[in-house]
């Protein structure tokens, strides 16, 4: 009887160590393969306001990049390119991992929208971090709103942006 338990206790022993580092090692080996997505919108500022309104719209077909560069030399050192769905929103593929050696951005390319092609300025491209080294647990990453502005602002526009003033400080 002895005999038994002390098998039941070295097998009990065995997997309750064994186990865990083969799934740390598993986890280790997958982070290798996986690549990541980077998401995010592509608005029209029809108001002219400079950032997102109520009346702002999101553009459908806006084509946009994640672009990466050496944080040394300033040099590109690849880009992944991708265009918006009907919400407005891209999906980018990124295939590996850019360590703390590189910056990478999501930066607009172009808008197919006639009257809402000019690049809202400050809101043209949007850090990114693409490295596991940096306690996120999910695969994507989520980039700031990127803009164009509208070549002559929504009738509306003046009595939406007159709400904003009554909260100026």
């Amino acid at each position: 009887m002895a005999k038994h338990s002390t098998y039941a206790v070295a097998a009990i022993l065995a997997v309750a160590l064994i186990l865990p580092a083969i799934a740390l090692a598993a986890r280790d080996v997958a982070g290798i393969k996986r690549g990541f997505v980077v998401q995010g919108r592509v608005f029209c500022d029809t108001c002219r306001a400079g950032f997102e309104t109520p009346a702002s719209t999101y553009i459908r077909g806006a084509k946009v990049s994640v672009e990466c560069r050496s944080r040394i030399t300033g040099a590109k050192t690849c880009s992944f390119d991708g265009t918006t769905d009907h919400t407005g929103t891209y999906n980018i593929l990124i295939a590996d991992e850019h360590d703390d050696h590189e910056i990478c951005e999501s930066v607009l390319v172009s808008s197919p929208e006639s009257g809402c092609k000019t690049v809202l300025r400050g809101r043209e491209r949007a850090r990114v971090f693409l490295s596991r080294n940096n306690g996120i647990a999910s695969d994507t990453r989520f980039a700031n709103s990127l803009g164009f502005t509208k070549d002559t602002p929504l009738s509306i526009c003046t009595q939406l942006l007159k709400t904003y003033e009554q909260y100026e400080v």
